[in-house]
């Protein structure tokens, strides 16, 4: 009866933490939901209805309790020049077909694959994509001017009058001191959200005084926004090779920033808890997730990392916390669409500038000699090719950077011991990685016309990797039998035997069993 009893108040503080989490995960969720509305240009209700249903299905279905999902700068980046050019509905497309990918990475369990990025790339991605979100919010600074030249209407692009400029910058600057120092006074309410909400009260203020009145999100979506469920909706668009063709690089570029970005949540969490999280299954639940958003006119999205940490200090251990989020969430969209009618783009921008600051890795900028320059110039690479190509292009690019850095680098440390037998063989004694970042220092290694009749090759302290690595020793066994000199291979590794006894028959190399080494 006690351990029931135990039990039971153990499963109840439980329910508490993960309810009160919730709550304060939905409050944190509002504001960041509807500033990344227009980062991909869209309706802030469309992005606010997408945290809903992302953040309830990933919870459902999540490998990691705890982590949160929602509509995410990330996704938002990376389909924003879609929606600008195809406009939404293609958006739906992709992201279902971005769920699609995902789910199928997860059932297929890719997930380990993951582990495959190294940080430098991480860190790389997570600058580059601060500084994509950073340089989206100046379009916000400007208005669009149209003008005569030679009697033909030219429309511009110009940046907004000085006396609108600094107003808004003022504004911009508010809202970040806000979200800055009002966690000294009280972390029971969320910053952003007291920020974005006395931004509001003064810009209303200020237009009621006949004052400057700031463009708010009514002004950005071109409509009041009217709270509604998110319901069923099969996107509008042909269905035929070209559609694929549209969508297909967006959804596969989003498939991969999201599942980087849940990973990497994953990593987190599992630290912050001592626990393992499945991450197969995390990816499962991410494709459903955005599966679901893209077949309820939604814009994708992804674990988000700083939600996530949130949702784990308020205490937050099951999947509770992520379910009330989304329902909590789905309350404040039903009842308060006058509110975020009225919020000025000028606090969503100071929000957007505060997450530029927590997103990006100052301290990779202090790392000068502390790091292998090879690193450094990875997380460079990185980062620049994010702001020119694009999320996903740039963390391959690092990763096969950082492989071939790898290879170059373990390719160099290949040492050999050089001995003449009391009966004249010299033997090469090889020690290090023999695989195919090394085989050009290998083959450098033997004078083959200046050697004796011959030549053993002893492998003790060696390890043969790959094909390569095979294919560079019968390229020196050959040189020797064309000089009519003997080549012979003693003492290899479990998998270089096997590698040799697999490609005996198009191999010249030869094994010697019974060798007895003179030291």
């Amino acid at each position: 009866m006690d351990k029931l009893t135990a039990a039971f108040n153990k499963n109840k503080q439980y329910f508490k933490n993960d309810a009160l989490s919730g709550i304060t995960v939905a409050l944190a969720l509002i504001p960041e939901a509807i500033a990344f509305a227009f980062v991909a240009g869209v309706s802030p209700l469309l992005s606010l209805q997408t945290a809903v249903v992302v953040a309830l299905v990933a919870a459902l279905l999540t490998g990691r309790p705890g982590m949160i999902s929602a509509s995410t700068a990330a996704i938002a980046v990376v389909l924003a020049p879609l929606v600008m050019e195809y406009g939404v509905e293609y958006l739906f497309a992709a992201v279902i077909l971005m769920g699609i990918l995902q789910a199928l990475m997860g059932l297929t369990k890719l997930g380990k694959f993951t582990s495959l990025i190294p940080y430098s790339v991480v860190l790389g991605f997570l600058n580059g994509l601060a500084l994509v979100i950073f340089f989206a919010q100046w379009e916000q600074f400007k208005v669009r001017e149209t003008m005569l030249v030679n009697g033909i209407e030219e429309t511009h692009e110009v940046w907004l009058p000085l006396p609108d400029l600094l107003i808004m910058l003022g504004f911009v600057g508010l809202t970040m001191l806000i979200i800055q120092y009002f966690p000294r006074i009280t972390k029971a309410v969320p910053s952003s959200l007291v920020g974005i909400g006395v931004v509001t009260i003064l810009s209303l203020a200020m237009a009621y005084m006949g004052g400057h009145q700031l463009t708010t999100v009514a002004d950005f979506a071109g409509m009041n926004l009217v709270g509604a469920l998110p319901s069923f909706h099969l996107p509008i668009v042909p269905l035929n090779w070209d559609l694929i063709t549209i969508v297909f690089p967006f959804a596969f570029i989003a498939a991969l920033v999201g599942l980087t970005e849940a990973a990497l949540t994953l990593r987190v969490v599992d630290d912050m808890t001592n626990t393992k999280g499945k991450m197969d299954r995390e990816f499962f639940a991410q494709g459903f997730a955005n599966l679901t958003s893209g077949f309820t006119g939604g814009m994708g999205g992804c674990a988000m990392i700083g939600q996530s940490i949130i949702s784990v200090q308020s205490g937050a251990r099951t999947r509770l916390s992520g379910v009330v989020a989304a329902l909590a969430l789905l309350g404040f969209i039903m009842l308060a669409g006058p509110l975020v009618n009225a919020i000025p783009l000028a606090s969503l921008i100071g929000l957007m500038f505060m997450v530029v600051i927590s997103t990006f890795k100052w301290e990779s900028l202090k790392y000068g000699k502390k790091i292998p320059k090879s690193d450094y110039f990875v997380i460079a690479i990185v980062t620049i090719a994010t702001l020119f190509l694009n999320l996903a292009v740039a963390v391959i690019i690092g990763v096969l950077l950082s492989t071939v850095m790898f290879a170059w680098e373990k390719g160099k440390h290949l040492e050999n011991a050089v001995h003449i037998r009391q009966d004249g063989t010299k033997v090469y004694r090889l020690e290090g990685i023999l695989f195919f970042g090394s085989t050009l220092n290998f083959k450098e290694l033997f004078t083959v016309k200046d050697d004796p009749k011959q030549v053993i090759l002893d492998l003790k302290l060696a390890r043969v990797m790959d094909f390569s690595a095979l294919e560079a020793i019968d390229s020196v066994a050959i040189k020797y039998q064309e000089l009519g000199k003997k080549f012979t291979v003693v003492r290899p590794g479990p998998n270089c035997r096997t590698l040799l006894e697999n490609a005996d028959k198009i191999s010249a190399i030869t094994i010697e069993e019974n060798y007895k080494p003179e030291n």
